[in-house]
Parts: structure tokens; C-alpha cells; sequence
């Protein structure tokens, strides 16, 4: 492939990436949702964030799976939801889950 084609289908994605995120941003104001769909969508957030975190949780750096007990990112990441949900605080969750994952690796 020449290196023009490259550059015009990286364009072209370009532009089609923007225009679809206007659209969006567009109609979101103008035209109303079903209630059906905004009852979905307040949880997108939270399903995005956990498919980020879930696999760099569960997978080691060999690319393998690793679901024992033992593993310092399943036991801090537990610990980070508990705190998260008793505390509603971001800055004790990262911090209490970073500092549990730091002195496991430690003591590891």
C-alpha cells in the first residue's frame, strides 16, 4: 500500500471518527431519548470503567490469567471497592488500593 493510500484512509477515518462524535454531541440537546435508552445509558460509565480495569487486574505480565487468591491485584482491587463503597471518596480509593498493592508486591 503507497503511503498516500495510508494517508487518505487515515483521513478519511478521521473525519468520520468527528463527525459521528458531532452528531452525538449535537442531537444530544435536540432530540429526546427514549426513557428506555437513558435508563441504559447512566450506566455506561461504569460498565466502561470496568472492562478497563477488569483484564489489568486479572492478567500478569506474561499475558496469562491469574485468578488465585494470591494475586496482590484481585486482593487490592476487593479492598478498593470496599473503600469505594463505605467511604464514596476517589482520593481514599486510589490511595487505599495503591497502597495495599505497593506493600503486597513488597512483602511478596
Amino acid at each position: 500500500m503507497s503511503s498516500e493510500a495510508i494517508l487518505l484512509a487515515v483521513i478519511a477515518i478521521g473525519i468520520g471518527t468527528f463527525v459521528l462524535r458531532v452528531s452525538f454531541i449535537e442531537l444530544a440537546g435536540r432530540m429526546p431519548l427514549p426513557p428506555r435508552l437513558s435508563r441504559a445509558l447512566r450506566f455506561l460509565p461504569a460498565a466502561v470503567l470496568s472492562a478497563i480495569i477488569l483484564p489489568a487486574v486479572l492478567k500478569l505480565p506474561d499475558g496469562t490469567l491469574d485468578f488465585t487468591p494470591t494475586n496482590p491485584k484481585i486482593i487490592a482491587a476487593l479492598v478498593a471497592t470496599l473503600i469505594a463503597w463505605r467511604t464514596k471518596s476517589s482520593i481514599f480509593t486510589i490511595f487505599g488500593g495503591m497502597a495495599l498493592f505497593w506493600l503486597l508486591n513488597w512483602l511478596a
